[in-house]
């Protein structure tokens, strides 16, 4: 059976935690080491649980419908917090398995996923009303000064990067290495820009990228 593996991690907290990335790769080998399964790729990222656009996932759903290989995940919420996200691609061509419940039916997915959506709102709450005890203590938060715009642009594109670093390190160990190769399969791979769905890669863009995450041409 081929398979290609997916984990998330939502913060660098999480990297001490039993949701760390190590963790879930032990996950993933344990279970292969007494399968009969062909690991073919691994994709990981550090992105929310509720967002349903991570690079990382869609271009590993990309790689298992392409492949014919089934999707491994350490865990539901590595997939999502989202009931209904999880529900369509559950119903979509790609074969999920998971691995905290791999014997899991239909019905307990989705409740399963029903609790992972409570527990992402919660952590949220929690997270704002940290927020707001903090600026009321007088802590200040954020970027201050005539550059705010300029500093937030730059925080994000460099967010960006670091979603598309496994993306891009992925299609490059397949020996696809050109700017314009690499252009030609984000593109087949319908992997969304920096603007998101609806807007194609370019030679630029692609280059810029390159040169952010440091690689070579």
């Amino acid at each position: 059976m081929k398979a290609i593996a997916y984990c998330r991690v939502s913060t660098t907290r999480q990297e001490h935690s039993g949701l760390s990335i190590e963790a879930q790769l032990k996950t993933i080998d344990d279970y292969i080491k007494t399968n009969e399964i062909m690991l073919l790729d691994v994709y990981m990222e550090t992105d929310a649980g509720w967002r349903n656009d991570r690079i990382g996932l869609q271009a590993a759903l990309a790689d298992c419908d392409r492949l014919g290989a089934i999707l491994l995940i350490p865990k539901l919420d590595r997939l999502s917090r989202n009931v209904a996200f999880i529900a369509t691609l559950l119903e979509s061509s790609v074969t999920f398995l998971f691995l905290e419940s791999p014997h899991a039916s239909i019905f307990e997915l989705h409740i399963r996923a029903a609790v992972a959506e409570h527990e992402g709102k919660m952590i949220r709450e929690r997270t704002k009303a940290a927020l707001a005890a903090a600026r009321k203590r007088g802590v200040e938060l954020g970027w201050f000064g005539k550059d705010v715009t300029s500093k937030f642009n730059q925080f994000h594109a460099e967010m960006f990067a670091c979603r598309m670093k496994p993306v891009i390190d992925g299609i490059k160990a397949r020996g696809i290495k050109t700017v314009r190769a690499i252009v030609a399969e984000l593109n087949r791979l319908k992997i969304p820009t920096y603007q998101k769905q609806g807007h194609k890669w370019h030679l630029n863009t692609v280059y810029k990228l390159l040169k952010r995450l440091g690689h070579k041409e």
